[in-house]
Order: C-alpha cells, then sequence, then structure tokens
C-alpha cells in the first residue's frame, strides 16, 4: 500500500462508488464516501449496506459515509469522481470550495459533457486547473466486482507514475488493474459503448436474434474507433478492455442500465417512462447527446448514434431506426 493515499474520498455514492470504496477498505485505506444526500447517507451509515445502488453487500467500518464535502477531502490525498456526468460540473465546483489542492483525482465517470462534448479528464482539468487526472475505465459491473469475481480495467494517465501508483492502489487477485497512455481512447470507448448498449436492448426489445446484435456490436465498435482517431486517441486501444471489452459487457449483461433502456425503448415505451422507472443513471442517455453533435462537427459518420439519438430525443420509431440503418448505401466493411 502506499503510504501517502492512505486517506481516500471517494465523491459519489451510487454503486460503482460504493463498491471502489469497500474494494480500497479491504486494502487497508481509510474511505470517506461522500454522497449528496443526508438522508441517503444516514440511512446507509445505519444499516451498512447501500439497499439503493449496491444491495446485499455489506460495508465494512474502515469506509465513513458522509454528506460533507471538507470532511471527506481532508488530508485525502487521492479524490475518486464516481457520480453521474450530467452532475460532475457542479460537484467539481463545491470541491474547489471544499480544498482540492495537493491531490490526485481519479475519474471513474463514463460520459461525455453536453453540450461541449468534453471528456470527463477535460471537464476536471477546465474546472480545478492543472491536478494529476487519470481515468479508470473498462468491463466493471460494480455487482460482480463487489462479489469479488473477476475482473479487468485499465488505468489512464499522461503521467505514468501517476498510473503506476494508482494501479498499484486498486489492484488485487480479483481486480487485475492494467495501465495505458491513451485517455482518450480509454475515455471514448468507455463512453460511446453505452450508446451501443443501448443500440443493442433496442434489438432485444424489438425481439432480433443474435446475428443482429452481432452486428450492432461490431458496427458500434467501428463508429467508436472512427470518432477516437478523429480526436487522436490511437485505434488499438479500441480493441482493449476499454473499447472491445466493455462493450460486449454493457451489450449482453442483464445487469446493464443501458441494454436496459435500449430493451424498453423496443418494446415502445418513451424514455421519460423509462427514466422515471430507474433509481440508477443510463449513462447512454445523456451520452448519446455529446456523441452526437461531437461526430457532426468532426463529420465522423456514427450511424448507430444517429439512430439512438433519434429515437431518443425526436421519438423516433425504433422499426424505422432499424429499417434505415438497414436501407443505407452499401460499401466496403
Amino acid at each position: 500500500m502506499l503510504k501517502r493515499f492512505y486517506k481516500i474520498a471517494v465523491i459519489g455514492d451510487g454503486g460503482w462508488g460504493t463498491t471502489l470504496s469497500i474494494h480500497l477498505a479491504q486494502k487497508g485505506f481509510s474511505v470517506w464516501l461522500w454522497g449528496a444526500f443526508p438522508a441517503h447517507i444516514a440511512q446507509v451509515k445505519k444499516s451498512r449496506i447501500n439497499k439503493k445502488f449496491l444491495p446485499g453487500i455489506r460495508i465494512p467500518s474502515p469506509v465513513h459515509l458522509t454528506d460533507n464535502l471538507t470532511e471527506a477531502l481532508n488530508k485525502a490525498r487521492l479524490v475518486v469522481l464516481a457520480v453521474p456526468s450530467q452532475y460532475l460540473t457542479g460537484v467539481l465546483q463545491k470541491l474547489k470550495t471544499s480544498g482540492i489542492s495537493g491531490k490526485v483525482v481519479l475519474s471513474v465517470i463514463k460520459g461525455i459533457d453536453f453540450p461541449s462534448g468534453l471528456r470527463m479528464s477535460q471537464v476536471i482539468e477546465k474546472e480545478l486547473g492543472k491536478v494529476p487526472v487519470a481515468v479508470l475505465s473498462g468491463p466493471t459491473i460494480a455487482m460482480e466486482v463487489a462479489h469479488k469475481i473477476p475482473t479487468t480495467a485499465v488505468i489512464a494517465s499522461r503521467d505514468e507514475k501517476v498510473s503506476k501508483d494508482l494501479q498499484r492502489i486498486f489492484h488485487t487477485e480479483h481486480f487485475r488493474i492494467y495501465t495505458n497512455s491513451d485517455m482518450i481512447g480509454v475515455e471514448l470507448g468507455g463512453s460511446v459503448k453505452n450508446i451501443i448498449a443501448i443500440a443493442s436492448g433496442i434489438c432485444d426489445g424489438l425481439g432480433l436474434g443474435t446475428n443482429t446484435k452481432a452486428a450492432m456490436l461490431t458496427r458500434g465498435l467501428a463508429e467508436m474507433t472512427r470518432l477516437g482517431v478523429a480526436l487522436g486517441a490511437k485505434a488499438q486501444t479500441f480493441y482493449g478492455l476499454t473499447g472491445l471489452g466493455d462493450l460486449m459487457t454493457t451489450c449482453m449483461s442483464a445487469q446493464s442500465r443501458n441494454r436496459f433502456v435500449g430493451e424498453e425503448l423496443g418494446r415502445g415505451k418513451s424514455i421519460r417512462q423509462i427514466i422515471g422507472s430507474m433509481d440508477m443513471v443510463a449513462e447512454g442517455v445523456e451520452t448519446v447527446r455529446g456523441i452526437y453533435e461531437l461526430s457532426r462537427r468532426k463529420n465522423v459518420p456514427m450511424p448507430i448514434t444517429q439512430e439512438v439519438y433519434r429515437i431518443i430525443y425526436q421519438s423516433k420509431r425504433p422499426q424505422k431506426a432499424m429499417a434505415d440503418l438497414l436501407a443505407r448505401q452499401t460499401r466496403p466493411e
């Protein structure tokens, strides 16, 4: 364990933030888990179980729960950001007034800011200035990690020392951590895959087959790679854990919130009905707006993303969207 990182602040008490807090506490760190809603924090403190976001998993005593940001940040050298992407800017503005100087910031958020099109690390740097920033991403279903089911993930940073320090902090025999210097590719893979997961769920909701889902995954991978390369990422990153790996998990898992959203859309429900029935945030619903606008600005063809956007934000019928995808002009693969 790296002694200078003994205290760690995890900002966001959802399923992933809670899972990582437990994981770090089990490695011997003192973890302070912050949540925005005092009533929820009080309930979790009392029961030691996050019944809303991580039911059935006991939170050990080295995880301290708080709704006070200053308390969470005090003397912490590492800050793990685990809030939904659409709330990140507001949380960062609070962090600036609560004491963020001298800390390493790790984003575990998968999303793109709208309307700016900024990745989460870019939003962090925009709000906090020059702080050491890294991102963690990969095929990581929170409940599986909480149950210590073997899982792999990637930590990316422009600073190799930061990446290696964080690798040592998070790595265990059941949670294998790789490093990567391609922050652009790692973040985009973790974001765009949520859009393709919605498309995959739409296929399920429409009652389509394995052939269709395989096509959606492979052509979705092509889309995210095209956009990534246009933005300066390495193509090979998208064939690794944070691209293909995360894509497979999110498109196939019954626990995937984004796949669930797509399935309900395919069954004819409106996005308002679906979101209203969910406790957790499906990042792809917001991400598709940012990626759609970004692809238009960069003139990168992303037909699946375009159709998912039109289904969610322009009320296009999923059956029509699928027909339009298949009816596009033929071309080489």
